[in-house]
């Protein structure tokens, strides 16, 4: 079921972008990088109604994206188990639940001075 919805999706996407690119830019910030703004369409259709189209068609496939990429995240979160890594790391029966205690580093100033703290104190004289 979820590689049939990710398929479908792909589709919607490439579809989408299609719509996107094949829309004429208002505006004029752009520098007119539109070149004739899409007149080699405007003998098929009119203007206004290649607008119209277009507009509709992008909403749907809009509508459609945003659909479909929550079924896939409903799906994702289904398919997952509901158990977090820390649910499942159970200790093994009869397993010391403490951790074990690091071998001590050999020459470590905090060795040495653990040594010093440890060996009694000359009494002075």
């Amino acid at each position: 079921m979820q590689q049939i919805l990710i398929v479908i999706h792909l589709i919607i996407v490439i579809a989408l972008v299609g719509v996107i690119l094949l829309q004429r830019s208002d505006s004029g910030a752009l520098g007119g990088l539109g070149g004739g703004g899409g007149g080699g369409l405007s003998g098929l259709m009119s203007g206004r109604s290649q607008a119209n189209l277009l507009t509709r068609t992008t909403a749907i496939l809009a509508a459609l994206f945003f659909a479909t990429s929550l079924l896939l995240a409903i799906l994702a979160g289904n398919a997952g188990g509901g158990k977090s890594i820390i649910d499942q790391a159970k200790p093994a029966a009869g397993a010391a639940t403490t951790p074990a205690e690091p071998a001590p580093a050999a020459g470590g100033v905090l060795d040495q001075l653990k040594q010093l703290e440890q060996k009694p104190a000359a009494p002075a004289q």
